[in-house]
C-alpha cells in the first residue's frame, strides 16, 4: 500500500497536487487516532473470532496498531503529505511495520462506517467530558448560593429594578440553567451511543461478522439497524453542536451580567485581577476581557451549528464527500466549550460581591411595590385596582423625592384609606424576599429547601 492510494487500481493517472491538498482531512481528523485504532483493534479481533482471518494475522495487526498508537502519542509518527486522512495514515504505517498482512485489516468494512464509528466514539467522550465540567460549574453556583443566602440584592426586568431577592436566588438560577444543559447532553448521548461499524460502504457486508461483539468491545450500547442510514447519519453531531450552542448561550448570558454588575456604574461585584486585562493607553482600566470573550465566542458556536445543518440539508443518501466538513466545527466547539467552562468555574469561584452596596440598592427603586399591591389584594381589593393605586403612590413619592418609608398616614389615607392599614413603611427588602415562600421563590425558606434538594442530587452525580 505504501506510496499508492487505496483506490489506485481504478485510475490511470495520479491525483493532481492541488486535489491532494484539497481532498485531505488529515490536519483535522488526526485527533481521532485513538478512536480509530481502538475501533480497528476490536474489528480485527472480531475477524479472527469469526474465522474470517487467521489468529496469527489478527495478532500481528493488533501488535502493529499498538505500535502505531505509541508512535503518534509520543510524537514519533511521520505523517506524509499523501496520507488523505488519519485512517489511511494509520493503515499506511501499519503496512510499513508488519507488511502486506496489514491489508487484511480493512476486510468487511469501509472508511464510511469506520469514520462514522470513530466520530461517534469521539463525541461520546467529549459529551462526558463536557457534562463533567458543567457539573463542576454547578457546584460553584451551589457554593456561592450557600455563601450568599443572606445577601439581599435587587433583581431586574428590562434591566430596571424589579423586586428584592436574596443573591443566592440569582446563583441558583444559573444552576438550573446548566442542569438543563447536562440533561440535554446526556439525552443526546443515548442517540450517539449506536455503533455503525459493520455497515461497510452503505449496504452491509458479505462476511459473517459479529457486530454486537464489536459494539461490546467499544462500549456501544446498540448497533445501527440500517446500513444506508448508519453511514449517512450525522444527527448526533448536530445534536452535540446544538447542546454546545445552548450551553454557550447560557454562559454568554452569565458573562453579560458579570460585565454589567462589575461595571463602575453598578459596582456590585468585582472580578479577580487574574481574569481581567488592562488598557494599552489608559492606566486606570480593568477590563472584563474573559466574560467579553465568552460572550463573543457564542456566535462561533451558533455558526458551527448552522454550518453543519446547512451541509446536511441537501445531501442524498448515503455518504458524500461533503461530510468530511463535519468534524472541524465540532472539534472547535468542543475545544472552546471545555476552555470556557473551565474558566467560568474558576472565575465564578473567585468572584467578589459587595454585599453592602447590593443591600442598599435593594432598598431603592420602590421594589416593594408589588408587596404593597399584594397586601391590598389581601384586603379584598382586585389586583388591577391595587396595581393602579400603588402606581399612583409611586408617582406621588417620585414627584416629592421621597420613599415609602417617608409617607405619612395622612398621605396614605388621601391616596386610599386601605393603604394606611397595611404597613407600607414597614416593608423591607428582606420581608419582601421572604414573603415569596412558594416553591422556587426567593424566600430564605424556599432557597434553603432547594439547596437541600441539590445536595441530594449532587451525591448522585
Amino acid at each position: 500500500m505504501t506510496g499508492k492510494k487505496a483506490w489506485s487500481g481504478r485510475f490511470t493517472e495520479p491525483t493532481h497536487p492541488l486535489v491532494e491538498r484539497f481532498n485531505a482531512s488529515l490536519s483535522v481528523d488526526k485527533r481521532l487516532y485513538r478512536s480509530d485504532i481502538k475501533g480497528s483493534i476490536a474489528h480485527v479481533k472480531m475477524l479472527a473470532r469469526q474465522k474470517i482471518i487467521l489468529n496469527k494475522e489478527s495478532t500481528a495487526i493488533v501488535r502493529g496498531l499498538k505500535e502505531v498508537e505509541r508512535e503518534i502519542t509520543c510524537g514519533a509518527f511521520g505523517f506524509h503529505d499523501r496520507d488523505e486522512d488519519i485512517h489511511m495514515a494509520v493503515e499506511r504505517r501499519l503496512t510499513e511495520i508488519i507488511g502486506a498482512v496489514a491489508g487484511k485489516l480493512h476486510t468487511a468494512r469501509s472508511r464510511n462506517d469506520q469514520v462514522a464509528t470513530d466520530f461517534r466514539m469521539y463525541v461520546k467522550e467529549a459529551t462526558l467530558e463536557i457534562t463533567g465540567l458543567i457539573r463542576n460549574l454547578q457546584q460553584v453556583f451551589y457554593k456561592q448560593a450557600k455563601k450568599h443566602i443572606d445577601t439581599l440584592s435587587p433583581s431586574y426586568t428590562h434591566l430596571q429594578p424589579a423586586q428584592p431577592i436574596r443573591l443566592a436566588h440569582w446563583f441558583l438560577a444559573y444552576y438550573e440553567m446548566f442542569d438543563r444543559d447536562v440533561s440535554r447532553f446526556l439525552d443526546s448521548y443515548k442517540r450517539t451511543d449506536v455503533m455503525p461499524l459493520g455497515s461497510a460502504a452503505l449496504a452491509g457486508t458479505n462476511f459473517p461478522i459479529d457486530r454486537e461483539w464489536v459494539a461490546s468491545q467499544l462500549g456501544f450500547s446498540a448497533v445501527s439497524r440500517n446500513s444506508l442510514d448508519a453511514v449517512a447519519d450525522r444527527d448526533f453531531a448536530v445534536e452535540f453542536l446544538f447542546c454546545c450552542s445552548m450551553t454557550a448561550t447560557h454562559l454568554s448570558r452569565l458573562a453579560e451580567e458579570l460585565v454589567i454588575f462589575t461595571s463602575s456604574e453598578f459596582s456590585a461585584m468585582e472580578l479577580p485581577d487574574a481574569f481581567c486585562t488592562g488598557s494599552s493607553i489608559m492606566p486606570q482600566k480593568k477590563n472584563p476581557d474573559v466574560p467579553e470573550l465568552i460572550r463573543g465566542k457564542t456566535g462561533r458556536f451558533n455558526g458551527h451549528l448552522i454550518s453543519l445543518l446547512t451541509l446536511l440539508k441537501g445531501l442524498p443518501l448515503a455518504y458524500n464527500k461533503d461530510m468530511q466538513e463535519d468534524k472541524e466545527p465540532l472539534f472547535d466547539a468542543h475545544d472552546q466549550l471545555v476552555s470556557i467552562l473551565t474558566l467560568s468555574a474558576d472565575m465564578l469561584g473567585a468572584l467578589r460581591v459587595d454585599k453592602e452596596r447590593l443591600a442598599k440598592r435593594s432598598e431603592q427603586g420602590f421594589m416593594t411595590a408589588v408587596d404593597v399591591a399584594d397586601r391590598l389584594v389581601m384586603l379584598s381589593v382586585p389586583f388591577r385596582s391595587a396595581h393602579e393605586i400603588v402606581g399612583r403612590l409611586v408617582r406621588h413619592c417620585e414627584d416629592r423625592g421621597i420613599t415609602f418609608t417617608d409617607l405619612t398616614d395622612a398621605e396614605l389615607k388621601g391616596m386610599d384609606p386601605k393603604l394606611a392599614r397595611i404597613g407600607v413603611g414597614d416593608l423591607t427588602p428582606e420581608s419582601s424576599a421572604d414573603g415569596k415562600k412558594s416553591v422556587g421563590g426567593t424566600s430564605r425558606q424556599s432557597i434553603s429547601a432547594r439547596i437541600k434538594e441539590m445536595e441530594k442530587e449532587m451525591k448522585k452525580w
